[in-house]
């Protein structure tokens, strides 16, 4: 029997055409990843760690007629957005340590080292799944994937190849499965499908029952002003709103999983105003400097009603239009780039600022740079990731702050997680950033005393 290790380089050879690398698809290899699970695995054995450690492995059925039918470039193009979601995905509904790697081909890691329930790990899973599955724009055409998940939750006292070798065992078997996407690598390596948990109707049930009792909750991601000096002296100047939902059996569901369950009971556009209005009211009392982004939705911009709708919820709490951000993401200019663009202008027209946001992930159309009335760029953290060790990198952020200089948008940078990267975003023209090297997403009232001693100190 090939061991877990022996199976993933193979993977490589069979999967990869020549010169494609994990660096240009965007995320570590797998040992990298086998590496980091270790360290894991070792802190789990002190007594002050819980030791609970997920690993999924997904992989994208039939990749192989990608490449022939649009290409071998449109298929590292896929790849690479794969990667891309991926990552946003675990960025926004894992908050303890994790990792995304490619495993050759098509095929990709998420492990977690946090205390998770199966339930919720499968949510996640579902979510990863209906992620992936969304259209791709590559430059040949459209692509559409067909993902297969295996799960596992670490036995006691297992070993990575082992618990690699159960992945791999259960992914054969899912890419077998007609009418499911996921399967569970059970104890002693039988993959079973994804077992009963909590159905996808009764978590539908349980959050429009949670969205009348006001029980989805907002987090805010503080956001800086790049300063002269050290990260000490970045002035605090915002937040982004985050919404989570505890949910009293699965434990915490992040905002892409929340979102995809409202999408599947057609209840996009109340859990929208729900949050918007919830976030709006609890930033009334800010700091008249600090400033709030709100998320907007594909959903949102196909309703001709959400600019007034918005307009009244932000007239009803009483804060400023002029210190109101919207952060647009491409996925949801798809479906009318023209119709976005009037109703940003009508925002716009209020007051209301308005930001690219997840710029660089994907294929980005910069038509959106033209006709939209944009104030910032929000550089997805991808960008970023690598700036401070590959001169390929640094050059890419040149060259889009020095775009973004050109059509007088300031620059935001979202993922700022060490030292290094603050300081190159700094020296290249950046104005704002967010990221765990200044701070996590924290409750309303944690951040409201946060601002409010920034604002003493100011």
């Amino acid at each position: 029997m090939q061991n877990a290790n022996q199976e993933f380089s193979d993977e490589v050879s069979r999967g990869l055409r020549p010169g494609l690398t994990g660096r240009l698809i965007g995320l570590p290899g797998m040992e990298t990843a086998r590496a980091r699970i270790a360290e894991w695995i070792a802190e789990a054995a002190s007594p002050a760690h819980t030791g609970d450690l997920h690993m999924m492995l997904l992989g994208l059925r039939r990749f192989d007629t990608v490449n022939l039918a649009y290409g071998a470039v449109s298929g590292d193009g896929a790849l690479a957005e794969v990667a891309a979601r991926l990552q946003h995905c675990a960025a926004s509904e894992l908050e303890d340590p994790s990792i995304v790697a490619h495993a050759g081909g098509g095929k990709f890691m998420l492990a977690a080292s946090e205390p998770c329930s199966r339930e919720r790990w499968q949510l996640i899973a579902e979510q990863l799944a209906d992620v992936v599955s969304r259209p791709i724009v590559v430059p040949a055409g459209v692509v559409r994937l067909s993902p297969r998940i295996a799960l596992l939750r670490r036995q006691p006292r297992e070993a990575v190849d082992a618990m690699l070798d159960r992945l791999s065992r259960a992914l054969d078997r899912a890419q077998e499965l007609r009418g499911q996407r996921l399967a569970w690598a059970e104890e002693g390596g039988k993959g079973g499908v994804a077992p009963p948990g909590r159905s996808a109707a009764q978590l539908e049930a349980d959050l429009l029952g949670a969205i009348d009792r006001d029980e989805i909750g907002i987090l805010f991601q503080p956001q800086f002003a790049l300063s002269g000096g050290g990260v000490e002296d970045d002035r605090l100047m915002g937040a982004e709103a985050l919404a989570r939902w505890d949910h009293p059996e699965v434990g915490r569901i992040g905002a892409r999983a929340l979102f995809s369950i409202a999408e599947r009971t057609d209840h996009l556009a109340p859990l929208s105003r729900h949050i918007a209005g919830r976030a709006l009211t609890l930033a009334q009392g800010w700091p008249d400097h600090v400033r709030l982004s709100l998320n907007v939705t594909p959903t949102d911009l196909a309703f001709g009603s959400y600019v007034q709708q918005l307009l009244d919820l932000v007239r009803e709490s009483g804060f400023p239009p002029r210190r109101l951000t919207l952060e647009v993401t491409e996925q949801a200019l798809l479906h009318d780039v023209e119709q976005a663009a009037e109703m940003m202008a009508e925002f716009s027209a209020a007051g209301i600022r308005i930001a690219l946001d997840d710029f660089g992930a994907g294929f980005c159309n910069f038509r959106y740079l033209k006709i939209l009335p944009l104030h910032y760029l929000k550089l997805d953290r991808s960008m970023v990731d690598g700036i401070a060790t590959d001169r390929r990198d640094l050059a890419v952020l040149r060259a889009i702050v020095a775009m973004a200089g050109a059509l007088d948008l300031q620059v935001i940078v979202e993922g700022v997680e060490s030292e290094a990267q603050r300081a190159l975003i700094a020296a290249e023209g950046c104005t704002f950033y967010q990221g765990f090297l200044r701070a996590q997403p924290m409750s309303a009232e944690r951040f409201l005393a946060v601002a409010q001693t920034s604002a003493s100190g100011a």
